[in-house]
This record gives structure tokens, sequence and C-alpha cells, in this order.
């Protein structure tokens, strides 16, 4: 098979040339379109269902709400863990499904459970509900909605913007699968009643609760005909103003005389019961917005559809109301893709130039360089089949000198078979056959060359093996060097010999190059020393594997190097009974001690919830989003040395909060995973608490 594939591109190099410009030409499109992000998405397949009930406490929470959803969702397939937390007003229930799961098909599970749940949970408490389908890497924009002082715009007014104007908006962006609002007041019309009216009336606070619902509804009556024609009936009852519901009878007193709403108490505009809130700067509260993505979606393409709804946004907003980016994940993304774009052309220039002076033969080494980039096309068609992002880990794992290697072999073994073709030739007096002598040399090597590349890539089939975090995390780079080295032996096999017929031809010579025979002079002596004293170099190279052995498990470990993100994150906790206020009053204070940082340039704290609370925060628990400069405005010469420096200094302007420095998405994507928010956790069990 191998044979006749060789003797077919060589016979037909033309068919071959343009199979391959066809491929390059998909290669190119798959490219283009291939998701891209910073750091594969190591989140696993887990729902989460929320519940808000604003009046209950943790423990009431607990026993009403995420005890029935906990046993509604027992004995689902496949699933690993169920992991809860009860706060005030708030449960949250994540389900965690083995990674083979569909996402959907485990959505699809969990709702058809929730119906059991509901039926388990009081009437009037909440609604358990599943949150959005996103990820750890989910959050990829958020702005911040400002009032210019002066413009009578105050934070209940924002939220309402955000709310109405700017969300909806956003949420027609392909791809985006929640816009999440945090901070600010969101707007409530209140009936503040007066007991001592509502004795008077004989009156209690349900029947005015009531009275209420059942008047703020619109109803359809069919039709009338008159005539030819037919006119459609509508009873409209909709609340649409506060002197709406003042109007709302209560209830028809003896003499037919109607008790109002207005009558046993007041309608004034308020907001609801808030866990949350988002400050900048130092300078105040502000209204924030989320932006969530739609797992399996490419990050990049994503935000900058973001980013051009956004610019319709802000022609629709207020005057006087602005929108602020201050976290867009392209920036990080761009970051990472320069990053491994330097190291790929990099390692690339470098293979070119070793093998033009190894080679010896010019032509010869540019044919090889043609690889690099081809097999780069063919592991991106295969990579945008099997679903493999493009990021530091798949991309930065190509090795050149792997994926040029069975090319390197063909081309020297014809350069070889021609110079000694064509002497042969001179000396008997026949004329070489180039075509012929290229196919002999390329059949000669083809079968090592196979089980060559195949044992590199053998290497590489244990880590399909794994599973979880770690499948997750360096499957995708196994995968694309395997796709990679798959592209380049099909290449050296079709290829590399068909275009060897068009580029090794005319006078070949084989000589060594400078390099090779200044190494000579060095490697030939130190041959024959080794060769005379075999017992003592024998127990060098023992003994030097033996103090490796030893030295090695005192190198220290980690999972993956940390991803440089740029910017920062703080997690500010206080005490437990912190009320809201003081916990805003705290992180404004943080903000105040880090703005005095040159190399920081905003600072965002989230304190407690958001709308859809998929980070169930309490409001002791805040997250400070730091942005910080471009590097050459730093008056600190590297990041540990400014955390360092930041930690010192809250620990004297803020000594009543206990301060942690972490990165956005290594934050987030932990207490994705595990529920926790740090490298180790300790949970005490017991019924003494």
């Amino acid at each position: 098979m191998i044979s006749g594939l060789i003797r077919f591109s060589v016979e037909n190099r033309l068919v071959v040339l343009l199979l391959v410009a066809i491929m390059a030409a998909a290669g190119a499109y798959s490219l283009v379109n291939l998701p891209i992000d910073a750091v594969p998405d190591v989140t696993n397949v887990q729902v989460q269902v929320l519940t808000s009930a604003p009046s209950l406490a943790p423990l009431e929470m607990e026993r009403q709400v995420t005890f029935p959803v906990e046993v509604a969702m027992s004995g689902l397939p496949d699933v690993e863990e169920i992991r809860s937390v009860s706060k005030f007003g708030l449960s949250a229930v994540t389900i965690v499904f083995d990674d083979s799961v569909d996402t959907y098909f485990a959505r699809q599970l969990v709702l058809e459970r929730l119906a059991a749940a509901r039926e388990q949970i009081p009437d009037g408490i909440g609604s358990p509900e599943m949150g959005p389908i996103s990820t750890g890497l989910g959050e990829i924009y958020q702005y911040e909605l400002r009032a210019a002082p002066g413009s009578g715009y105050d934070a209940k007014s924002l939220r309402t913007i955000q709310d109405w104007n700017v969300r909806r908006q956003l949420l027609g962006v392909p791809g985006a699968t929640e816009i999440n609002s945090f901070g600010g007041y969101e707007k409530q019309y209140q009936v503040q009643l007066d007991p001592a009216k509502l004795q008077s009336f004989g009156l209690t606070i349900r029947d005015v609760y009531e009275s209420i619902s059942r008047n703020n509804a619109n109803v359809g009556g069919a039709y009338i005909q008159k005539g030819s024609e037919q006119y459609l009936l509508r009873g409209i009852g909709l609340v649409e103003n506060p002197d709406d519901i003042a109007n709302i009878v209560v209830k028809t007193g003896a003499e037919g005389v109607p008790v109002y709403v207005k009558d046993v108490g007041e309608i004034v505009e308020g907001s609801t019961v808030r866990q949350g809130a988002v400050t900048s700067n130092g300078e105040g509260e502000i209204v924030a917005g989320i932006v969530l993505m739609l797992k399996g979606e490419n990050s990049r393409t994503v935000v900058e559809a973001v980013k051009e709804r956004v610019e319709t946004v802000r022609k629709s907003l207020p005057k006087g109301v602005e929108l602020i980016t201050f976290y867009d994940r392209t920036e990080l993304i761009d970051r990472a893709i320069a990053t491994v774009e330097t190291n790929l052309i990099e390692g690339a220039i470098l293979v070119i130039v070793v093998l033009m002076v190894l080679l010896g033969n010019w032509r010869g080494a540019l044919l090889v360089a043609t690889i690099i980039p081809l097999s780069m096309l063919f592991a991106a068609i295969l990579m945008r089949i099997f679903n493999v992002s493009g990021n530091l880990m798949s991309l930065g794992a190509l090795d050149f000198g792997l994926i040029v290697d069975g090319a390197v072999v063909m081309v020297e073994n014809t350069i070889r078979r021609r110079a000694e073709a064509q002497h042969e030739a001179e000396l008997s007096g026949h004329r070489e056959v180039p075509q012929r002598t290229i196919l002999e040399s390329c059949l000669e090597v083809a079968r090592p060359v196979v089980f060559a590349v195949a044992i590199i890539a053998i290497v590489y089939l244990p880590i399909l093996s794994l599973r979880g975090i770690e499948g997750k995390m360096f499957v995708p780079m196994a995968l694309t060097v395997v796709f990679a080295l798959v592209g380049s032996l099909l290449l050296s096999l079709t290829y590399v010999p068909a275009m060897m017929t068009l580029v090794v031809v005319g006078k070949v010579s084989e000589k060594e190059s400078f390099l090779i025979r200044w190494s000579k002079k060095l490697y030939i002596p130190s041959l024959a020393f080794v060769g005379r004293y075999r017992a003592q170099a024998l127990a060098l190279a023992v003994g030097l594997v033996a103090i490796s052995g030893a030295i090695f498990p005192y190198l220290g470990s980690e999972f993956i190097p940390r991803l440089d993100e740029g910017d920062l994150a703080v997690q500010v906790q206080q005490l437990p009974s912190v009320s809201l206020e003081q916990s805003v009053k705290t992180t404004t204070a943080v903000e105040k001690v880090l703005m005095q940082f040159p190399e920081v340039k905003t600072v965002i704290s989230k304190t407690g919830r958001a709308e859809v609370a998929t980070d169930p925060m309490s409001v002791d628990f805040s997250d400070l989003y730091i942005a910080l400069k471009p590097r050459e405005e730093w008056v600190t010469k590297d990041k540990s040395e400014l955390v360092e420096k930041m930690s010192k200094a809250l620990e004297e302007g803020v000594p009543n909060a206990t301060i942690s420095f972490s990165q956005p998405i290594e934050l987030r994507v932990a207490e994705l995973i595990s529920g926790v928010r740090s490298d180790v956790a300790i949970k005490l069990y017991g019924d003494d608490l």
C-alpha cells in the first residue's frame, strides 16, 4: 500500500499537487473558523439549579428548597456529584455528570426531575430554574453603566436602563446565552399598608395581595359580530402606573361603597431586596452587565459580535449615560495567540535554518520547510472536525522538528541516491533517469519513515486516555500533535516524492556541510576515546542517571504552568454577619488603596451575587477585578512584586478584611469545578457546629 501510494504520487504528480492545494484551502478555511481561546475549557459537564426566595433564611432554604431539589436529582444516570449551597434568599444546586454525557441531554434529564421538585416546595416560596448553558470560561465581556455628574440618573435608573434597554439588545447576539445584571436597585412599586386602616375595614394583607394579583391582567372575550365585521373583545386590566394600583378595589362595603388600595395604604416607588452591589474605583456604586457565552462557542467571534452590538446600544442610551467596557476576553486571547504565533514562527525559522545548514541542498531544505505550514493546515481540518479549540496548550505543543522528520529522511536519501546514480552514469556512459531514481530512493526509506512517525504518534496515545480535568487540559494537545504528525506522514509519502521530481532536478552533488565536517572532528576522537574506556563511560552514564533520579523529587511539580491572564482578581472576605452596606464601604476602601498604585487602570468590585446567581456569593464575599496598564507603564518590575506590595498596603489600609489574590478566569473555573475558590479546602462535618 505504501509503495503503491508513493508510485502513484511520482507518476501523477499534478493530481497530487492539486489535491494538496485543495487540502491547503480547506485547512486555511478551518483555521480561520477554528474556535480560539487562551486556555482549554476544563469545566465539567454540570447543570445548575437556582431558586430565589428573597425572604427565607439559609436554614429554611436548605429544608424547604435545596433538600427537595437534591432528592429529586438523586438517581439520575451518569451523575458523579450533587453539591449545593443554601444562602439567604438563594438555593444553588449543582449536578455534575460524567464527561461523556452531552450537556443538552443532561439538562433534559434535570428538567424532567424539576417538576417533581416543584411539587415538594411549598407554594409561594420560589420556583427552581436551570442556570444558563455556560462554563467557567463563559464570562467573556463585562461592562458598566455610568451616569455623568448632574445627569440625574441614580443606581435605580441605571439598573432599569440595563434591564430594559441594554440587556434586551445584547441577548440577540449569536453565541450569548445570558446577559447577567449586577448592582444597582431593581425598580418596584410597593404598597405600604397601614395596619390600623386594614383593621378598620376588616381586611387582611392577603386580601390586598389577592386583589392586586387578580386585577393585574388583560383578558380576552372572543368577539362579537356586527354586520359583516367582527370586533375582538379585550378586558384591559394590566397595571401601568401607581395610580392604577391605587384604584384597585379590595372589597365592596355593605352600602356598596368600594374600598380601594389607596384607602388602606400608600403606593411608593421602591426596590427589591438585593444581595449584591458593584462599586468602581473607590467612587461608589455602579451598574454592571456580564455577557455569558454559550458553551462550545468561539469566544473570539462572540466577543467581536458583542462589541459590534454594544456600539449600536450606545447610540440608544439616554444622554448622560455611558457604557464602559472593563473586561474583554479578546485581550487575553490576543496575547495568548500572539505568544503562540511568535513561538511557531521562531520555531519554523529555526528549523528551516537548521535544514539549510545540515542538508547542504537549499532546494531540498525549502521543500522540507513547506511541510510545516501544510501539516498545520491539515491539523486545522481535523481540529475543526473533532471540535478541538486552538489555544496555548494545543497549538503551543506543535514541534516542527518532529513534523519534518519524515520529509528530511526522504529528501536526504533522494539527494544521496541521485548523486550516486549520476556518478555511476558518468562512469558507465549511460544517462540517469531522475524520476526512477527518486522513486527508488523514496521506496527504500518509506517503511522506516512510517514506523518512525508512528512510534512518535504512539507516545501521545496514553494522553488520549485521560479523563476529567486532566483530559480536558491535555487531550487537545495530544490530538493536535497527532493530527499534525498524520498530516506530515501523508505529505511525506505523497507531496514530497511528487515535488522532488520537480525540485531535485539537474546536477546533484552530495556534500557535507561545514557544520557536519566540524562536528566530525570532535565526534570521531570522542567516539574512539569512549571505545577504549567502555566500562568507565558506562559507569559514568549510570551514575548521572542515578543522580538525576535522586534530584528529580526535589524539583517540585505543578499541574500546568500558571497562565498570566494580564489582569488580577482579588477576593475580599469579611465577617459572615456583615451587612451589604458595610461590605460596600469596605470594598470601596480597598479600591481607594489599589488605585494609588500607578500600575492600576481600573478596579471593579462585585459584592454578593448577580441577578442570575451562577456565582452564589454572600454579601461577606467580594470579587475585585483589577485592570492593569500596559507593562511599559509599570513602576514595579514584575507582577509578583506588585501583588506583594498590594497585599501589604491592603493589610495596613483595610485590616477588617481578609484579602487573597488570583486571576479572573482562574478564580471562576475553580469555583465552578469544585465549588470552592482555593487550591486547598477543608470541610468539617458533625452535629455540633
